[in-house]
């Protein structure tokens, strides 16, 4: 079974980072400053296809995709990308108000729970703390 979802999607580290959030939340700026500032690869920009592989979920980009990046103000750029990565955490991006300790929360995806946390970002601390959480995994 596969499922394509609206999100954005990278890796560091082996590590799958899948961003959810509306158009607009910034998707597409926080996977290019984990790009530019600590080496993540792209999987996928806007459009994410998503398989259940054993206990794992896979994320890869729409051919038509695949190595674009959407910088809004510059317009789409070509990266270097992965072809596909296991999804390790779940990044929903909010501007509302974040819990300081928030309970362990999960997002569902063919059946299966990822890791999910809530971060603003447009905070400068907002990379840190991704990376600050997969390192908790």
């Amino acid at each position: 079974m596969s499922v394509n979802i609206h999100a954005s999607c990278v890796c560091i580290r082996n590590k799958g980072i899948l961003f959810l959030g509306d158009s607009g939340s910034g998707k597409s700026d926080i996977s290019l400053r984990l790009i530019t500032d600590y080496k993540a690869t792209l999987i996928g920009d806007d459009r994410i296809d998503i398989i259940a592989k054993g206990n794992n979920i896979i994320a890869s980009a729409p051919k038509n995709l695949s190595g674009l990046l959407e910088v809004r103000g510059v317009g789409i750029i070509k990266v270097k990308t992965k072809k596909k990565n296991k999804i390790d955490l779940a990044v929903f991006l909010t501007q509302d108000k974040i819990e300081r300790m928030p309970e362990p929360l999960y997002y569902e995806l063919l059946d299966k729970k990822i890791p999910l946390i809530n971060i603003n970002p447009f905070e400068a601390s907002a990379t840190a703390k991704i990376l600050a959480a997969l390192s908790l995994l």
